[in-house]
């Protein structure tokens, strides 16, 4: 290969890649509340990532512990449901924070919140309203976290729930569960 016909393929290249690392800096699974902003400033969704030791089991943020900043970083949290949330802390399960939340937000944002910001709930012990507050989760499936207990390991819970949903949903539901 002649060497001009080499530079061109090293410039062709590094373009390529320069292309794909913008493409994976900006891309983000952050999509719900892009298209609309509250009037008032302080109540619009961030868009940044929450960083810091408010990270819950499966890289979701603890309601109990993050911060107002890291809060509103996420998809439809506004200021006023962020200050209700510190202000009822300790939170004794996910359906005390749905309490609160929904004096503030609808269904649907609640969902897309609780995408990335949850307190695990034991499989155990939890009621199948608090199974249902899972995004994706209706009453077939919670039938089927209830029909299995008691799990004695997540590997029994990878196994039977595995029957009903590919690997990739049985990931996400995961980081929602635990056993005690």
């Amino acid at each position: 290969m002649s060497p001009s016909r080499i530079s061109v393929t090293i410039l062709c290249t590094a373009v390529f890649l320069v292309a794909i690392a913008g493409c994976q800096a900006g891309s983000s699974d952050d999509t719900a509340g892009a298209d609309t902003l509250a009037s008032n400033p302080s109540e619009a969704p961030a868009t940044a990532q929450p960083a810091g030791d408010a990270m819950a089991s499966g890289g979701m943020l603890d309601p109990g512990a993050a911060s107002r900043e890291e809060l509103l970083t996420l998809p439809g949290m506004n200021a006023a449901a962020a200050d209700a949330l510190i202000s009822a802390r300790p939170f004794a399960n996910m359906m005390a924070v749905d309490g609160v939340l929904a004096k503030h937000m609808s269904q649907p944002e609640r969902a897309a919140v609780y995408a990335r910001m949850w307190k695990p709930i034991d499989l155990n012990t939890a009621k199948g309203e608090e199974i249902l507050l899972i995004p994706g989760v209706g009453e077939k499936m919670k039938h089927e976290f209830e029909e299995y207990r008691p799990y004695r390991g997540m590997e029994q819970f990878r196994r039977e729930m595995g029957k009903y949903v590919d690997k990739a949903e049985l990931a996400r539901l995961e980081r929602y569960v635990m056993i005690r």
